[in-house]
């Protein structure tokens, strides 16, 4: 991903989930807690082997998840025959 070198997917890490690299901080963790309240400091003070730059990212990796599209299906359209 363009300018998102410090976000990284690895199977064998968090199961996958989109994590800062070199570490098993996921990007939902680091959204979840700026959305409850810490700023990119008080982060950084608890996760003390993060950089400002790896909060950065993981909340632009999720605004670039939020603008996606979603289409939204009747139910009973589609049928599954077998």
């Amino acid at each position: 991903m363009v300018g998102l070198d410090r976000i990284t997917f690895d199977p064998k890490v968090m199961g996958g989930r989109a994590c800062i690299r070199g570490t098993r901080v996921t990007v939902s963790l680091i959204v979840n807690l700026v959305a409850n309240g810490m700023s990119i400091g008080e982060i950084l003070e608890a996760y003390p082997y993060l950089e400002a730059e790896d909060v950065r990212q993981a909340l632009r990796y999720a605004a670039m998840l939020a603008e996606e599209s979603v289409y939204m299906l009747e139910l009973g359209v589609y049928e599954v025959s077998g």
